[in-house]
């Protein structure tokens, strides 16, 4: 019997896999998505399930218009429920708006808010339907710290002000059926060990020196207010976006 069933997308690394972790055990289960990372997708099943969970992943690709469908509908066929949508998956881009293509700004909008709405589309009449329905966005400081000093990422920051501007308006629509939408905007956020970093470490020294807790976040400082807002602890907040930044305004 599955108290929660709930989707993670981009949970094989990073952010998403730390969710699953703060949310995994007895009574729920997972759908775990990734991209192509099916070795971490299949080691956060394998968490999942070592911690009274069950689990099954997905690889696809958020960016196809097809996929959020897809999503739910596997969610509905191997758990006969959906509860709450963790919508993770994205990528960050550095490249200066003046210096951006049309191909590139694109692929920020299809993987953060085209892929975002799709999915909230899709999910909504299973979250609805829940008792505890949450769907909650992944956002991100770009979309909210515009300084000289510190680094833009333009389309990035476009397309997760937009996503948020949705979460907010869907947070209204479905209201009255007691499930909730909400976002969580991380700031700078250290990465896996083996994952891909931005910068260099002289620009992550850099970057701390902004953050007034002087360090910068983990997946698991964004898993925790992530796993607060999927709680039946949080079924009074709705269209909200909670910051973990350290305090970086």
């Amino acid at each position: 019997m599955n108290d929660r069933v709930i989707l993670v997308t981009g949970a094989a690394s990073g952010i998403g896999a730390a969710c699953l972790r703060a949310m995994a055990g007895p009574g729920t289960a997972f759908l775990v998505h990734t991209r192509r990372n099916r070795e971490g997708a299949e080691a956060m099943a394998g968490f999942a399930r070592a911690h009274g969970a069950r689990a099954e992943t997905i690889l696809a690709d958020i960016a196809d218009p097809a996929t959020p469908d897809a999503l739910v509908a596997a969610a509905l066929a191997r758990f006969g429920r959906l509860d709450v949508v963790v919508a993770n998956a994205g990528f960050a881009d550095r490249t200066p708006l003046l210096e951006q293509n049309e191909a590139a700004f694109a692929r920020s909008f299809d993987t953060i808010l085209w892929a975002f709405l799709r999915l909230a589309r899709a999910a909504s009449p299973l979250v609805t339907a829940a008792e505890h329905g949450r769907i909650i966005a992944i956002s991100s400081f770009v979309a909210h710290v515009f300084r000289p000093d510190v680094v833009g990422f333009p389309t990035t920051a476009a397309a997760k002000a937009g996503m948020e501007a949705l979460a907010r308006s869907l947070a209204i629509e479905i209201a009255a059926s007691g499930a909730t939408v909400n976002c969580v905007a991380p700031g700078f956020t250290r990465k896996d060990a083996t994952g891909h970093s931005a910068f260099t470490p002289e620009q992550w020294r850099a970057v701390v020196e902004n953050i007034p807790l002087g360090r910068l976040g983990t997946p698991e400082d964004v898993a925790a207010a992530v796993a607060f807002l999927a709680s039946p602890a949080a079924g009074y907040i709705t269209g909200q976006v909670l910051h973990v930044n350290g305090g970086l305004v």
